[in-house]
């Protein structure tokens, strides 16, 4: 993972090692969940603390 805020299409398939298509439709599912909160998202970018909290990554998940 790099520095930035926003992970990217390819950052995502690569992280849940999945195709980039079905990476798009996370992503948009994702930022679709963030403009229902009224947060400004941008095409084909999810916020990457956002995505870390809605995957197996997030550090307030209990099992």
């Amino acid at each position: 993972m790099n520095g930035t805020n926003f992970m990217r299409v390819k950052e995502v398939a690569e992280e849940l090692n999945i195709s980039k298509s079905y990476a798009y439709k996370i992503v948009q599912m994702l930022n679709a969940e963030l403009k229902e909160k009224g947060i400004l998202t941008i095409s084909g970018r999810v916020n990457r603390k956002y995505f870390m909290e809605r995957t197996c990554y997030g550090t307030d998940r209990k099992e």
